[in-house]
C-alpha cells in the first residue's frame, strides 16, 4: 500500500497486521506462549518433581558430603554431634535435675539418646528448610526447576544423616540390654511417617523463609522451646502423673507430633517401654494423621507461591 505526500514523494506503508486488534493475553493464547516461570498445575508439578528425582538425591548427597568437609573428623561429626548433645542432656537432666525418676538408668539412657536423635531429625529438617530458598537464590534464579526440589532435598539429607546416627542408637540400645526383636522393624514405618511430616514442615518454612529471611534467626529459639515440651529428656506420662496440669496442656504434650514419633521409635527399640504405660491411645493413627496433614498441606502451600521464589 502506497500514498503520495505533499512534496510528490511516494510513501510506502506496511499492510495492516492480522493481530492488530488483539490484546497481549489473546496474542499469547493464539501463539501458544506462556509466562516464564509460571506455576504449573498441581499434578504437573508433581510430575516435574518426579522427573527431577535424580537431581534431588544427588543434591542431598552432595550437601551431606560437604557439610563437614572442612572438619578433620569429617563425617564422624554426623554421629558425634547428636551423641555429645545426648551426653550433655544426660548430665543436666538425668543426673542434676533427676528427670529420669521412675525409670531405670539402663532404660533412661537409650530413652534419652533416642529422643535426642529423633528430635534432631525434625529440628535439622526445619532449619534447613527455612534457608533452602533464601540461601540458594543463585541456583533458583539461574535455573528453571520445581523449587520444591530444594526443601525436599534438604529433608532427604537429614534422613541420610539420621541413618548414621541410627548405627550409634542401635549400639546404645544393645549395650543397655535391648536386643533386636521383631518390634525393631517398626522403626521403618515410624521414620517414614516422620520424614513425610518433616518434609511438609520444611516446605512450609521454605516459603515463609523465602519471604522473611530473618525467620532463620528466630527458628532456633522456637525449636528449642518445642524440644523442651516434647519429652526428649523426660517421660511425659510421669510428668502428667506428678503434676496437676489442665486437660488441654496434657493433650498438647501427648499429641505433640515430635513426641509421637519419638515414642514410636522408643517403643520399637527399647525393652520395657510398654505401649500401655508410655504411649497414648491410637498413637499410630495420630502419627499417620500428622504426616498426611502436614505433608500435603505443606506441599500445596509451597506450590501456591512457586512463581514468586527468587524474585524481588
Amino acid at each position: 500500500m502506497s500514498e503520495t505526500t505533499h512534496d510528490g514523494a511516494v510513501a510506502v506503508s506496511a499492510p495492516p497486521s492480522p493481530d492488530g486488534g488483539l490484546s497481549p493475553a489473546e496474542l499469547a493464547a493464539k501463539y501458544g506462549l506462556a509466562v516464564s516461570g509460571a506455576r504449573p498445575g498441581l499434578l504437573e508439578y508433581v510430575r516435574q518433581l518426579w522427573g527431577r528425582r535424580h537431581f534431588i538425591l544427588a543434591f542431598s548427597q552432595a550437601k551431606l558430603t560437604a557439610q563437614y568437609s572442612q572438619a578433620k573428623l569429617g563425617q564422624l561429626w554426623q554421629v558425634a554431634t547428636p551423641l555429645l548433645n545426648a551426653l550433655v542432656y544426660y548430665f543436666i537432666f538425668g543426673l542434676l535435675l533427676g528427670t529420669s525418676r521412675g525409670m531405670e538408668q539402663t532404660m533412661y539412657i537409650p530413652f534419652l539418646v533416642t529422643g535426642v536423635f529423633v528430635f534432631t531429625f525434625t529440628q535439622s529438617s526445619v532449619l534447613a528448610g527455612v534457608r533452602s530458598i533464601s540461601g540458594n537464590l543463585g541456583l533458583v534464579r539461574a535455573l528453571h526447576f520445581p523449587r520444591a526440589s530444594l526443601p525436599i532435598s534438604f529433608s532427604l539429607q537429614q534422613l541420610q544423616q539420621l541413618m548414621f546416627s541410627m548405627i550409634v542408637l542401635v549400639v546404645v540400645a544393645i549395650g543397655f540390654g535391648s536386643f533386636p526383636t521383631w518390634s525393631w522393624l517398626l522403626v521403618v514405618p515410624a521414620l517414614a511417617l516422620q520424614f513425610v511430616f518433616n518434609t511438609g514442615l520444611a516446605l512450609i518454612m521454605a516459603r515463609m523463609g523465602a519471604k522473611t529471611p530473618d525467620l532463620a534467626q528466630l527458628m532456633p529459639f522456637v525449636l528449642r522451646t518445642w524440644m523442651y515440651g516434647s519429652g526428649v529428656m523426660f517421660s511425659i506420662p510421669h510428668i502428667l502423673a506428678d503434676k496437676d496440669l489442665p486437660g488441654w496442656v496434657a493433650d498438647v504434650l501427648q499429641w505433640n507430633p515430635a513426641s509421637i514419633y519419638m515414642d514410636l521409635i522408643r517403643f520399637a527399640l527399647i525393652d520395657g517401654y510398654d505401649a500401655d504405660k508410655y504411649l497414648p491411645p491410637h498413637v499410630w493413627a495420630f502419627a499417620l494423621g500428622w504426616a498426611v496433614l502436614i505433608g500435603v498441606a505443606g506441599f500445596v502451600y509451597f506450590w501456591k507461591a512457586e512463581e514468586r521464589y527468587g524474585r524481588g
